[in-house]
């Protein structure tokens, strides 16, 4: 079993910045890529970020050049560097990883709980 807890979020003001945090742990053998998505209310879930486990990332176009992802393997952990951010940022972010739990296995997605995001105008 493997859990993902996402932390960092919270109320900031437009053009403000925030750091996301998402921490893996639990029957872990090795994880591949990583991301982060978010969902605002009544609006279906998108993907924001991935960063791939030599370090390559992707992101939706709406963040780019605002957002960073990076991770750090040792600690099984991915972030997420909000700067500059928008009203329509607001937003639960949910953490993603695929994660392998034993060598005998293939990967899996895993989900964290999500972490509330607003930005105020």
């Amino acid at each position: 079993q493997v859990q993902l807890v996402e932390s960092g979020g919270g109320l900031v003001q437009a053009g403000g910045s925030l750091r996301l945090f998402c921490a893996a742990s639990g029957s872990i053998f090795s994880i591949n890529s990583m991301g982060w998505y978010r969902q605002a209310p009544g609006k279906q879930r998108e993907s924001v970020a991935a960063i791939s486990s030599g370090g390559s990332t992707s992101y939706v176009d709406s963040v780019k050049g605002r957002f960073t992802i990076s991770r750090d393997n040792a600690k099984n952990t991915v972030y997420l560097q909000m700067n500059s951010l928008k009203p329509e940022d607001t937003a639960v972010y949910y953490c993603r990883a695929d994660v392998r739990t034993s060598p005998s296995l293939g990967y899996s997605g895993y989900w964290g709980r999500g972490t509330q995001v607003t930005v105020s105008s």
